[in-house]
């Protein structure tokens, strides 16, 4: 593959929430624990304007993910471990610019 060609076309970088769901990192603006009250009206908030989107399976909520669109994903995973996928995925981005 042309190297020139890889930087002129933008990949878009996902990040893994769990159970094959997935986020554009560049998209992402916060990942957050949800067991704060401000967490919990965020939640709820999102939820009443059609915000929400529940990546949790079914499960217990672990993380919020908030994106710049304004939307609050629900994923069950942790946030550490979310956060530490993000950073893996841009660490990996920034490798693959650099080659």
């Amino acid at each position: 593959m042309d190297k020139s060609a890889h930087k002129t076309s933008p990949r878009q970088r996902l990040v893994n929430l769990g159970f094959g769901n997935f986020v554009v990192a560049g998209r992402i603006i916060a990942i957050v624990d949800p067991a704060s009250a401000p967490m919990r009206r965020l939640r709820e908030d999102a939820r009443q304007e059609g915000r929400l989107i529940d990546a949790t399976q079914g499960r217990k909520t672990r993380a919020i993910v908030v994106t710049d669109s304004n939307h609050v994903i629900l994923s069950a995973i942790q946030a550490e471990t979310i956060g530490q996928r993000f950073l893996a995925e841009e660490s990996a981005a920034a490798k693959r610019e650099e080659d």
